[in-house]
C-alpha cells in the first residue's frame, strides 16, 4: 500500500481552515492550498485516505486553471515549491505535487453548478417534477440524457450538511443581480470550454461546479477547477443514454461503504488497502486522459 498522506502540519506558517480534503495556510496576502488525500463518504472523512489523491486534484486544477484563462481570470499564482515560503520547502518530500500559492480572493456565497446531463438529485427531481433545481425540461428526457443545453442550478455553500438549491432569483438576493448574471455567464462558458476540451479525449462532462471570488473589484474563478471531486465525468465510449453511467470517482468506495454494516455516521470502517488502490486509478486515469 502507498502511503497516502491525510495530515499536513507547517507550524511557522499560520493555519487559516481545514476542509474536507484542504489545509490553508496563510503567507502575507497570500494563501497556500494544500490537498491531502483525504476522502470523504456520506458527509463523513475516513481514516484512511486515498494515494496520490491530493496531488492528482492539484495536477488537475492546475491544468484548467490554465486551459481556462481566457475565459476567466482565476487565482492560482504557483505550484511551484521553490516559489514558496522556505517552511513548504523544507517540507518537500511531502508537499510537492500538492500545493498551490494563490490569491486571497473574497468568495462569493454560492455554489455555480451546471449540468449538462439528467443525472443524480437532478433526475430524481426531474422524474418527481419534470425540473431540474426549478428549471422546467422537456417532457421525456431519461437518465443520463444529454439536456438540450445546460443549464446553470446554483446552490447554497453549506459549511455542513448538503449544499440547498437556489433560484437564480435568490443569487441576485446574495449577491446582486449583475453578479448573478455574471455568474451564471461565467459558469456556462467554463463549463462549455471543459466539457469540448473532454469530449475531445472521449470524456464526458456531465455536470460541474464553480466557486468564484473578488479580486480587487474582478471576478475570478477559486478552489478548484472541473476536478473528479467537483464534476461527474463519463467514458464517452460507454455512454448509454436511460440508465446510470459509470463515473470517474470515488463510486468504488461508495458502494464498498454500502455493503458494510454501518449506519453512515462516525466512526466509519476501516477500508481495504485493495478499494483504496482502485480509487486512486481511477483519479490517475481520468486526469491522464484529459491531461494528454
Amino acid at each position: 500500500m502507498r502511503h497516502a498522506v491525510v495530515s499536513v502540519s507547517l507550524p511557522s506558517l499560520r493555519h487559516r481552515a481545514s476542509g474536507k480534503v484542504r489545509e490553508i495556510f496563510e503567507d502575507g496576502p497570500n494563501l497556500l492550498l494544500v490537498a491531502t488525500d483525504r476522502v470523504s463518504a456520506f458527509d463523513v472523512v475516513l481514516r484512511q485516505g486515498v494515494p496520490g489523491r491530493g496531488t492528482v486534484l492539484t495536477r488537475l486544477s492546475e491544468f484548467w486553471f490554465g486551459q481556462l484563462a481566457e475565459v476567466c481570470p482565476n487565482h492560482l499564482l504557483t505550484t511551484d515549491l521553490a516559489r514558496m515560503p522556505e517552511a513548504v520547502r523544507a517540507r518537500a518530500d511531502v508537499l510537492d505535487g500538492r500545493t498551490m500559492l494563490v490569491r486571497r480572493v473574497e468568495i462569493l456565497p454560492v455554489e455555480c453548478v451546471v449540468r449538462g446531463y439528467l443525472a443524480g438529485s437532478g433526475f430524481k427531481e426531474y422524474r418527481a417534477s419534470g425540473t431540474v433545481c426549478g428549471v422546467r425540461l422537456p417532457p421525456g428526457l431519461r437518465e443520463s440524457d444529454r439536456l438540450p443545453e445546460p443549464i446553470f442550478t446554483p446552490t447554497t455553500k453549506a459549511h455542513t450538511g448538503h449544499d440547498e438549491p437556489l433560484t437564480f432569483a435568490e443569487v441576485g438576493e446574495r449577491v446582486g443581480a449583475e453578479t448573478a448574471r455574471r455568474l451564471r455567464e461565467l459558469s456556462l462558458s467554463l463549463y462549455a470550454a471543459g466539457a469540448a476540451h473532454a469530449r475531445e479525449r472521449g470524456i464526458l462532462l456531465a455536470d460541474t461546479k464553480f466557486e468564484f471570488g473578488l479580486l480587487d473589484g474582478e471576478m475570478v474563478l477559486a478552489d478548484e477547477a472541473l476536478t473528479p471531486d467537483s464534476s461527474r465525468y463519463w467514458d464517452a465510449a460507454r455512454y448509454a443514454p436511460g440508465r446510470g453511467q459509470d463515473s470517474y470517482d470515488k463510486q468504488i468506495l461508495r458502494d464498498w461503504l454500502e455493503a458494510q454494516p454501518w449506519d453512515k455516521r462516525p466512526p466509519p470502517p476501516d477500508v481495504p488497502a485493495a478499494i483504496l488502490e482502485k480509487v486512486a486509478a481511477r483519479y490517475a486515469e481520468i486526469a491522464g486522459r484529459l491531461m494528454r
